[in-house]
């Protein structure tokens, strides 16, 4: 419903600042996500879960973009996860937002089959070739190509912005 009332323009200044301050921290703190600082989390931790989750949520099913980057750097700030299982991590919840999403539009007949299955082919492709090097070189890598995709998704958002 949300997604026929409201332009997408209107996300697209936000979420290009958004992408700014996420990458700009990330870039400020050096040792941000290189060790995994993981501990148990108590009902403040829950909620605040909660919430950027249904933020994050909203988002992906609203507009999508750069969701796994927001997903991982919650999981890096608010969760102490290093890069690399932060990635992993995202990568979960991607799965599971897009397994929902298909279950929910392939009900209503609304699935390009064939398309669907190339984008699919060449994710699991992705996936399978990003985790074996993420593996292979570390948090600290995996680092790297989260401020790399992030400046990718940073000039994307401004170039769309502002033509």
């Amino acid at each position: 419903m949300t997604v026929a009332l409201l332009p997408k323009e209107w996300l697209r200044p936000l979420v290009l600042i958004l992408l700014i301050v996420v990458t700009a921290y990330t870039y400020a703190k050096k040792n941000l996500g290189a060790v995994d600082q993981y501990r148990t989390h108590g009902r403040r931790d829950m909620l605040m879960a909660l919430f950027f989750g249904g933020v994050i949520g909203f988002y992906d099913g609203f507009f999508g973009p750069g969701t796994g980057s927001f997903l991982i750097f919650m999981f890096v700030r608010f969760f102490g996860l290093d890069f690399l299982r932060a990635s992993a991590s995202a990568k979960i919840v991607n799965a599971a937002t897009n397994l929902a999403a298909l279950l929910f539009f392939g009900a209503n007949a609304h699935v390009l089959l064939v398309t669907g299955m190339a984008m699919a082919i060449f994710n699991i492709g992705g996936s399978l070739f990003g985790s074996h090097l993420a593996i292979r070189h570390g948090a600290g890598f995996v680092r790297r190509v989260f401020l790399a995709v992030a400046g990718v998704f940073i000039l994307k958002f401004a170039w769309d912005t502002f033509q």
